[in-house]
């Protein structure tokens, strides 16, 4: 389980992100949603411990996450990720493999097979060679699925992976989310558009700085969560389709 309790962020005297609290469990495919500036990439990356936290504790298997990041696959926006760098597609997977193992594991021919097994499931295998800089939006966002895979981990997080995909590469990281979800992993997945994949997920979590709430989406998506959220710029989510989803809360 993952849990989140009390977290808060505060830059400057500017609250991002104020007293979250929630728990993922395994097997989970759990959507953050809210509006521009609601603090979902925030929320993200001060559970990753790459931004300072004003207070708040994130735990994983009851322990402190930031002990075990080597359970944990992020997956930033495509606008965070600097193109331009020389590196092939081969080599930006390969370094999963070196985040929690030696070099000189990292380049064993266990690993090198892991990897070849990672690009083969995200169908970019014949572009191994090619460097990143030369991929469209599609391909980039495979490239970083598969290092996802690569690491093996237990938890992924991922920050609005379906901004500038083609529907076939939406269609095959709901097709990997599942099959992690299958395996008992915990996905955490920062929403961008959920009209027509809110059926995907098991639960939301809808959230502006605070957290509004927290459970299936028709439990989540109502006028009066909306309306807390959005304030009168509800359109968007009000034309989300209904699904009959089930969630969980934190136990007590």
């Amino acid at each position: 389980m993952l849990e989140v309790q009390h977290l808060a962020v505060n830059y400057r005297g500017v609250v991002a992100v104020e007293d979250i609290s929630f728990c993922l469990d395994p097997g989970e495919i759990v959507g953050i949603i809210g509006p521009n500036g609601a603090g979902k990439s925030s929320l993200i990356k001060a559970i990753l411990g790459l931004i300072p936290i004003e207070r708040g504790i994130v735990k994983f298997r009851s322990r402190a996450l930031s002990r075990q990041l080597g359970e944990v696959a992020y997956i930033p926006q495509r606008t965070q990720i600097d193109w331009d760098y020389p590196i092939t597609v081969q080599n930006v997977v390969m370094m999963a493999r070196i985040r929690h193992r030696s070099l000189f594991n990292a380049s064993s021919n266990q690993s090198k097979r892991i990897v070849q097994e990672a690009l083969k499931r995200v169908a970019i295998w014949e572009l191994r060679d090619r460097p990143i800089g030369e991929l469209s939006g599609g391909q980039q966002q495979r490239v970083f699925l598969a290092q996802a895979l690569a690491q093996e981990a237990e938890l992924f997080l991922f920050d609005e992976p379906f901004v500038g995909v083609d529907k076939k590469t939406e269609a095959m990281l709901f097709e990997v989310f599942d099959e992690l979800k299958s395996s008992g992993k915990i996905l955490l997945v920062v929403g961008h558009e959920l009209r027509e994949t809110a059926r995907e997920y098991d639960r939301f979590l809808l959230i502006n700085k605070k957290l509004i709430a927290n459970g299936s989406h028709s439990e989540v998506i109502t006028p009066k969560n909306l309306q807390a959220a959005y304030g009168d710029n509800v359109i968007f989510l009000n034309r989300i389709s209904r699904s009959s989803m089930e969630g969980g809360q934190c136990p007590p």
